[in-house]
């Protein structure tokens, strides 16, 4: 017998009637012992997720708003208390939720206040399940850089496995400073993933609101083809790129231990989802490409110089220039005389790009800099396309038929991804030409 552990998303937590959904998936299987949940999601178009209440009340509570604040409150307890209605038992919520918001109000901080909507849905699914609830303080810690502690799995190991069956809350952990800390919006996956790790688990179970990874964005392919099976590196590289089934650094504490994912479907729990696996089984001669994933909303900043090739760190005083203002980068194209750097428009806040031209001028002193603004990525992802001639040929002269100028060419060295750069109006026509070209 093994031992499966569940994450259930928010669209999974969304109301009461979906959560005793989700408690009946888990009963249905006894090795279902452990489950992860994300806070209360949408339920329905125009819903706001609870965690965004949650950050609007961080924002309220620092702007000194209280009236703001309490009526912000106000929505959260009443969809908790709609919960605890429509589920039908008296699980205490009014008395936790008074307790949350006074800690909020004495200042417990911003990642305290995020996390609160986990805190809460773990708290009740724990009670609806007659499972412990286990805090996920109790066991992952966070470095003093903000990066994960790898003591977190003895810790793990150690904590859970004191119980039979247990509710942890995702999202969040323990700080060096003892304050709860959170991680990056979708987090819930990661910690999922750090629970499958401390227990050895056989099989991670993500539930979420699709059957699995399809080959492109069903919002922009009708009908696109369904990928039973994908490899953790296959996943990376779809999810990092805008895929958004599986948060892109989930596979990292289950990889090295060889543990598979499934995607799975809470309001389809029969369909068979997708396997994430070490090495993916199939036939690459007639599954080059895997998938094709995009995002929308990036900048590239380009330099020219002759000799830039001779001039010894002129990258790494390019790259200091935006380290100095906490910016990664996305790719980093480059020819003999000149260079790109590709910058997700998040970092590129109102005088941010303006100011770092300049210091870039400053620092390397170019010939000419120049940026190119909304431009869209898009990867092509797949295994088998190291091993199949042709492949780039096939995908630019899709792209040539289809009449899309391609701004950015850029290549992994493994061979499993070619990503180009569009116009940000072209994306969705890229997508679908490229696609075509290997799916139709």
């Amino acid at each position: 017998m093994g031992l499966k552990v569940c994450k259930f998303g928010g669209t999974s937590m969304a109301d009461g009637n979906v959560m005793l959904r989700a408690a009946e998936i888990i009963q249905a299987d006894r090795e279902r012992r452990f489950v992860v949940v994300s806070a209360p999601g949408k339920r329905f178009s125009g819903d706001i997720k609870v965690t965004d209440l949650l950050y609007e009340c961080s924002d309220e509570i620092e702007a000194g708003n209280l009236p703001a604040f309490q009526a912000t409150f106000g929505k959260i307890r009443e969809r908790f208390l709609q919960i605890e209605k429509e589920i039908g038992k008296d699980f205490g919520l009014s008395e936790s939720l008074n307790i949350v918001e006074k800690a909020i109000m004495d200042g417990a901080g911003r990642d305290y206040c995020a996390s609160r909507g986990e805190y809460l849905a773990a708290k009740i699914m724990a009670a609806v399940l007659d499972a412990t609830f286990v805090d996920a303080t109790e066991f992952i810690r966070f470095k003093e850089d903000g990066t994960l502690d790898e003591k977190t799995f003895e810790l793990g190991a150690e904590t859970l496995k004191k119980h039979k069956k247990a509710v942890v809350p995702g999202f969040y952990g323990l700080g060096v400073d003892g304050k709860v800390k959170t991680f990056s919006r979708g987090g819930g996956d990661i910690s999922g993933a750090i629970v499958a790790r401390s227990l050895m688990a056989t099989l991670y179970e993500n539930w979420t609101d699709v059957s699995g990874f399809y080959a492109c964005d069903p919002r922009i392919v009708d009908s696109p083809r369904w990928i039973p099976e994908l490899s953790y590196h296959e996943l990376r590289e779809l999810s990092y790129m805008g895929a958004n089934v599986l948060h892109s650094e989930s596979i990292f504490p289950v990889r090295s231990v060889g543990i598979p994912i499934r995607i799975c479907n809470t309001f389809r729990p029969e369909d068979a989802g997708t396997y994430i696996v070490q090495s993916s089984t199939r036939d690459f001669r007639d599954n080059v490409v895997t998938g094709i994933a995009g995002k929308r909303g990036f900048t590239s900043i380009t330099l020219e110089k002759s000799l830039m090739n001779t001039e010894v760190g002129f990258v790494r005083k390019v790259l200091d220039v935006i380290g100095n203002h906490g910016i990664s980068f996305e790719h980093l194209p480059s020819g003999i005389d000149t260079m790109s750097l590709v910058i997700d428009n998040e970092f590129l806040k109102e005088g941010t790009l303006q100011q770092i031209i300049e210091e870039m001028q400053a620092a390397v002193h170019p010939d000419k800099i120049y940026t190119h603004e909304d431009i869209a990525l898009v990867a092509t992802v797949g295994h088998g396309m190291a091993k199949n001639v042709g492949t780039s040929a096939r995908l630019f002269k899709a792209l040539a038929i289809a009449g899309v100028n391609v701004n950015i060419i850029d290549q992994g060295s493994c061979e499993r991804n070619i990503i180009v750069g569009v116009e940000g109006e072209d994306f969705a026509k890229c997508l679908r030409a490229i696609y075509n070209e290997f799916f139709i």
